[in-house]
């Protein structure tokens, strides 16, 4: 049987490689673990740590085609952190002039979650511990 460990990284093409940083680090508060400038690729890779573990690397290709539509195109379907209080989180992003929709309740769990979106309206959820 294939076992497998842990979800090692998330990897996200962005559009406008200073929005999504600045997006990442300055408003999720995501560390910076290395970044590097790719010259032969003219892109940027940039590797993101949560709370010291590593868990998203943030890509800058020229002119990367635009995602097909919202979170039900087929491929990765949304990137989701567990917070320990929902309404602090929310009324921290919207305060950080991050547009959120209204928090939910997850039918079968019944704990609370919203989604925002990043830089590049890649849909980023936020989930009740």
């Amino acid at each position: 049987m294939l076992q497998i460990n842990k979800v090692h990284h998330i990897a996200i093409i962005c559009s406008d490689y200073q929005k999504s940083k600045t997006f990442y680090t300055n408003i999720l508060g995501l560390t910076i673990v290395q970044e590097i400038y790719r010259e032969e690729r003219q892109s940027y890779k940039l590797d993101l740590a949560l709370n010291g573990n590593y868990i998203v690397e943030i890509f800058s290709f020229p002119n990367p085609p635009q995602r097909p539509s919202k979170p039900e195109a087929a491929g990765l379907r949304h990137l989701a952190f567990e917070v320990d209080d929902i309404q602090l989180t929310r009324d921290f992003l919207v305060n950080k002039n991050i547009r959120s929709e209204e928090i939910r309740v997850d039918e079968h769990t019944k704990k609370h979650f919203f989604f925002i979106a990043d830089p590049d309206d890649l849909p980023i959820e936020f989930y009740e511990k």
